[in-house]
């Protein structure tokens, strides 16, 4: 049996010692070399394609430094020349826009695409930003030497009336078709700054704009009859707005353009829980889609972003109708007695626009003799004098041929396509009556009774026109016919 040296015992305790003292520093050491090899055995199984774009690292690394500085190298002083002139430096820190975002994006047919998006103004105001498209199929390893790219061009739909942010709708339009076997495959889009910001960088921010899944092209869809004969889109609903009021536009709506029609309502804020439980009956029976589109306040865009919306609306539905209408839930389309809207639109078919004209209604004048009963009246029944004021030019609002539009606005299109037309002669064949603000006052509209055919009332000559009030009994009638006896309790 072996004799343990002298001192053995004094030498095992030293390690154990040593040991205890840093195994916190042992523990933090090992974690790090796990985490490491995990790392580099998950990049084995990253596509060949996957890239990070300067905006993706600048996102994951804000919620640590909002504002990160900028590197050594980079970080200039004042330097005094030796002509005895001062150079000064300059610091640049944080973005003050994003350089693009995304609401959509859809096919114009086999080989082209929309990307519906708002951009920095400044950028595309004094700068040149470039957008380059690209496709990606699924199965790369079959198809790699098909993987094409196009250059795009950009439309600016809102008029210049955008803030820190404009509206961009770039279209991609490739040499051939893309996807024609249905493998699937994502549309990328190159959102260049050419050196607007800062012209010692071109940032260029690669963003996936589209992605297809295998077996998911429908290639009928661009030459199929629409599901919809009209389509409403509608602008951005926001404040407090009053369910009533609501509750007409939507029947006589659904009543004047029938079974093949629908309408598409997007909520800015303003479609409360009272607005909801009018908008139910009619989405239930499938004439009504509502879309959620408050998050789009986080970017600062003219009008609750309308125009961003509408042009979104256009190429989301561009090939479900026949017609797109664009106006507002205080407005109300009309056409003559004896006509459908079928005909007068199909008499103006050769057109890809057609501009409506407005008769400007009194929100606060209503006849003496529904004095007692107001308060049971419709709205557009009781608010019955039209302001006939000369030498204005009036807000005009429109309909579409969606397919041969590349981009859209508020009052009308200025996108249209090669040998398309517009038309603003509609009078006595269309028209629209507005009763300006009632839709967001929730209590009793008639605020002045009158019993004449005409007045002068706040420096403007009204005279009674009962020509959408002839038709409540009719429109009423139909509600309780399509949804029954449920919104009879609606409040103002």
């Amino acid at each position: 049996m072996g004799k343990e040296r002298p001192g053995g015992e004094k030498q095992k305790r030293m390690v154990v010692g040593v040991v205890c003292n840093f195994a916190a520093e042992l523990k933090l050491l090992l974690t790090a070399l796990l985490l490491f090899c995990t790392l580099v055995t998950l990049l084995q199984f990253v596509p060949p394609h996957f890239t990070i774009s300067a905006s993706d690292f600048r996102f994951c690394i804000s919620p640590i430094a909002a504002s990160p500085s900028p590197s050594l190298s980079d970080t200039q002083s004042d330097d005094l020349l030796s002509s005895g002139i001062l150079r000064r430096a300059f610091h640049p820190y944080g973005a003050a826009a994003y350089n693009f975002i995304t609401m959509g994006t859809y096919r114009g047919g086999p080989n082209t695409f929309a990307i519906v998006g708002l951009a920095s103004k400044p950028l595309h105001l004094y700068s040149r930003p470039a957008y380059q498209c690209q496709w990606l199929p699924s199965n790369t390893k079959q198809n790699n030497t098909n993987i094409t790219s196009s250059l795009a061009y950009k439309i600016l739909p809102d008029w210049g009336y955008g803030r820190v942010y404009t509206v961009v709708v770039v279209n991609c339009t490739f040499s051939h078709p893309v996807n024609l076997d249905n493998s699937g495959g994502t549309l990328l889009l190159h959102a260049s700054t050419s050196g607007g910001g800062d012209s010692k960088f071109n940032l260029t921010d690669t963003i996936p704009a589209l992605t297809e899944p295998p077996g998911t092209f429908n290639l009928s869809l661009f030459t199929s009859k629409p599901k919809y004969d009209y389509l409403y889109c509608g602008s951005s609903l926001y404040g407090t707005l009053s369910p009533q009021r609501v509750r007409e536009w939507i029947a006589y709506h659904v009543r004047l353009f029938g079974e093949r029609s629908h309408f598409v309502i997007h909520d800015a804020g303003g479609v409360h829980e009272e607005v909801l439980e009018v908008l139910k009956p009619w989405m239930e029976l499938g004439y009504v889609s509502l879309q959620d589109i408050r998050e789009q306040e986080r970017f600062d865009g003219y009008y609750h972003n309308q125009f961003l919306v509408v042009n979104d609306c256009l190429h989301r539905y561009k090939f479900m109708a026949k017609w797109i209408f664009f106006f507002d839930v205080d407005e109300y389309i009309f056409v003559p007695h004896k006509t459908t809207l079928g005909s007068v639109l199909d008499s103006l078919s050769d057109y890809s626009q057609i501009t409506i004209g407005q008769m400007p209604m009194s929100n606060k004048l209503c006849h003496s003799v529904d004095a007692a009963k107001r308060h049971r009246k419709w709205g557009f029944e009781k608010l019955v004098y039209r302001d006939v004021k000369r030498g204005i030019r009036r807000d005009r609002k429109y309909a579409i041929q969606p397919r041969n539009v590349y981009a859209t606005g508020v009052h009308m299109s200025q996108n249209l396509g090669a040998g398309a037309k517009t038309t603003h002669k509609t009078e006595g064949r269309i028209k629209y009556f507005h009763y300006h603000g009632t839709i967001a006052q929730r209590r009793e509209p008639c605020r002045n009774l009158v019993n004449s055919t005409d007045i002068n009332f706040e420096n403007k000559p009204f005279v009674l026109d009962t020509t959408l009030r002839d038709l409540a009994g009719s429109v009423k009638k139909f509600e309780l016919k399509m949804v029954g006896s449920r919104l009879y309790n609606t409040r103002q």
